[in-house]
């Protein structure tokens, strides 16, 4: 399968700049992923096609504060994205320009609340930096560091918590897991009083998963890793939910790639914390997830390559098709779809 199969044309006033108002009024495609039918709705529909004794499985990652701006002491000005915590106050990064950030330069954030020497250059060109007399690292980025907005939203946010899920709690990620930011509290309390029930794990999502696949062939494409955590609550209700032939609802990608890499590891949920780089793709079986909520991703990405491994090739094509005819919001900020069996 060809990386170009999964190009569709996306015009550029399609791709949401701002976030919409309130969260779960944005657009929903319902796809059934076995015939391909598609019903348009909105986001606080999907209450309707859950059921009780199923569980729906959110990735409760936050969002950090990543892209810094650094001073040499030479006056230049380095734009850092952290990328990955290795240890304590030492972070992967990616550094721009990269030709003034050299082993051995430091740098000075705002006035000096923040300052770091650069370690070392990895074989893709990325930095490993050391942070310097910082007792905590998360409270200093709220104060010198900015959303790591993706490149195609040019509009400033506003509030910076619409880069979050309304139930995020791990501080860890480069981006948000976008599915997500369509829930409100009160969406999520009117479905558990439904009785389905809702589980948390935490992938801190890299900026790998959004690279674009540059071979032609998808299966050459190596995945970056990213850190994921299943606690045993999660475990426990997945394997119950699953024991009484009840759906397991992934939101979003990242679950979906936490659950099934665990699966892949042990052949069950467990309670397991690990780095995966598992790609998903068509002809990939599926271990754990009956159901799936998206958000509509980039042409040629990884992330239209696991959507249409889980609901079929054909299937999804037609449907971002279709949504670029029925002028849905694309990305990050954009509109969301429901695959599922029984729509």
């Amino acid at each position: 399968m060809k990386t170009a199969d999964f190009f569709y044309n996306l015009p550029e006033e399609l791709i949401a700049q701002t976030p919409i108002e309130p969260r779960d009024t944005s657009r929903l495609m319902l796809l059934n992923r076995e015939n391909g039918k598609i019903v348009h709705k909105h986001f606080y529909d999907l209450i309707d096609y859950l059921n009780e004794g199923d569980c729906i499985v959110l990735n409760n990652t936050r969002v950090i504060p990543a892209r810094i701006y650094g001073t040499k002491s030479t006056g230049a000005v380095v734009e850092f994205l952290l990328l990955k915590q290795i240890e304590n106050n030492v972070w992967e990064c990616l550094a721009g320009p990269g030709r003034k950030a050299k082993p051995g330069d430091s740098f000075v954030f705002k006035d000096g609340v923040l300052s770091c020497t650069v370690k070392d250059v990895l074989p893709d060109g990325n930095r490993i930096i050391e942070f310097e007399h910082c007792s905590n690292i998360y409270t200093a980025l709220d104060e010198v560091g900015q959303m790591p907005l993706p490149p195609y939203i040019k509009e400033k946010l506003e509030d910076k918590e619409r880069y979050q899920t309304v139930y995020s709690k791990n501080l860890g990620s480069a981006a948000a897991p976008t599915a997500g930011l369509h829930f409100t509290s009160d969406m999520l309390e009117k479905i558990k009083n439904k009785g389905v029930e809702i589980g948390y794990v935490t992938l801190h999502v890299g900026l790998g998963t959004f690279r674009p696949v540059k071979v032609d062939d998808v299966t050459k494409h190596q995945m970056h890793s990213e850190h994921y955590i299943i606690p045993q609550e999660t475990a426990d209700l997945i394997n119950k939910v699953k024991s009484n032939n009840k759906k397991v609802i992934c939101v979003g990608t990242t679950s979906c790639r936490t659950l099934e890499s665990c699966a892949s590891k042990h052949g069950r949920i467990v309670a397991d914390e690990d780095d995966t780089s598992i790609f998903i793709y068509p002809g990939y079986k599926f271990k754990c997830i009956d159901s799936l909520v998206t958000n509509f991703h980039l042409p040629e990405s990884t992330l239209i390559m696991l959507v249409s491994a889980f609901a079929g090739f054909d299937n999804v094509m037609n449907a971002y098709n279709t949504a670029v005819e029925e002028k849905y919001r694309f990305f990050s900020f954009g509109d969301a779809m429901f695959i599922d069996r029984d729509i």
